[in-house]
């Protein structure tokens, strides 16, 4: 069995270890478990990370779950540990790759190929099997998992980005105390949509011609830690199926209701990142008034510009360029990029459906 040496050259949170290895020496260590998070990729390259940690029980949830149940695994969602300094092997068609996990318990993988493009190309979505190659605690049952990745070819014209807190999923982001009963009190199963956003993006998903697949990604300033409750919150209410990015937990767990806040950076590195690896395609960014996303999405757009075909934002607040909206306006306007605000979902389709990016049977 592999034990933790607490102190290791690198590693950059060295009591965070030294727990891991303590419980591990007093046998209060739960078995590991690999949680790999949607990837995405193109014909030459492929991305997908995921986390190695201590197995939280977490069920699945149901609409009469109890309100304790619903806060205790709110809890455990921010208290479980994650386990650092492991080796995962990756297999992705006929190549495999090992890593080992960072400080936080994550892995990520870079698949290269420079003649896969039909195999890539044959489906939208591919697997990814992982294996966990050491033995955490005694006795421990050989650990596997397995992920997947969204490919995007280069005959793909569209993707469209989203945000997902007070955008698809109602969360009061800007109203702490609303925000916490939320997060306490609900599960991924009686948490609420937006009214009709499952039938708009499906419609988006599908274009025009309710054929062409337009991929999902989406991007927020919520922590890794929510992965399970957004999977199965979109699953519940048949949103599109998507790639997740989201951020490491950076707060102590006390603070988990400050989950989704902070500058909001990650979200423009992210989406930058999406932009520059797929140069020929041209983007949706969807999000409210409530935090920044008008800024960011604004400069992403003069950044790239040409490359932001429109901009839709759920009207949150009253004003979003306060003192500037209309010079923000222009400059969109000479790159190009359609900007609306909107108080409904309806009012987004209405718009998409005159921009010729879903099909007219929507309305019917």
């Amino acid at each position: 069995m592999k034990y933790f040496k607490p102190f290791i050259k690198g590693i950059r949170k060295p009591f965070k270890l030294l727990k891991v290895f303590l419980k591990q020496k007093a046998g209060w260590l739960d078995k590991p478990i690999i949680v790999p998070y949607n990837g995405y990729g193109n014909e030459t390259d492929i991305f997908i990370q995921g986390m190695v940690i201590e197995d939280k029980g977490l069920s699945k949830p149901k609409d009469k779950h109890r309100v304790w149940k619903n806060m205790l695994a709110t809890i455990k969602r921010f208290s479980g540990d994650e386990i650092p300094g492991v080796t995962v092997r990756a297999k992705f068609l006929d190549t495999t790759q090992t890593t080992t996990t960072d400080d936080w318990g994550f892995f990520f993988f870079h698949f290269h190929f420079e003649n896969k493009t039909e195999s890539l190309q044959r489906k939208k979505w591919h697997p990814v099997h992982f294996t966990l190659l050491d033995e955490i605690v005694e006795n421990q049952s050989p650990i596997h998992a397995t992920g997947q990745v969204q490919i995007v070819s280069c005959h793909q014209k569209l993707i469209v980005v989203s945000d997902i807190d007070d955008t698809v999923l109602i969360s009061h982001s800007t109203q702490t105390l609303k925000k916490l009963k939320l997060m306490l009190f609900k599960n991924a199963f009686t948490r609420s949509p937006f009214p009709g956003i499952s039938k708009f993006y499906n419609a988006l998903a599908e274009g025009k011609d309710n054929q062409v697949s337009n991929p999902f990604f989406y991007v927020s300033s919520s922590e890794w830690n929510l992965y399970d409750l957004l999977e199965d919150f979109f699953h519940f209410n048949h949103i599109p199926k998507g790639v997740f990015m989201l951020r490491k937990l950076k707060t102590s767990v006390f603070k988990f209701w400050k989950s989704g806040g902070g500058n909001h950076e990650s979200k423009f590195e992210k989406i930058e990142s999406l932009l520059r690896f797929y140069p020929k395609q041209k983007f949706i960014l969807i999000g409210d008034s409530g935090q920044r996303d008008p800024e960011i999405y604004a400069r992403l757009a003069l950044e790239f510009p040409g490359r932001v075909d429109t901009i839709f934002i759920r009207r949150i607040r009253s004003r979003t360029f306060p003192g500037g909206d209309k010079k923000i306006k222009g400059k969109l306007a000479q790159v190009n990029t359609g900007y609306f605000e909107v108080k409904s979902t309806h009012e987004a389709a209405l718009i998409a459906a005159g921009k010729g990016y879903i099909h007219n049977s929507y309305f019917t």
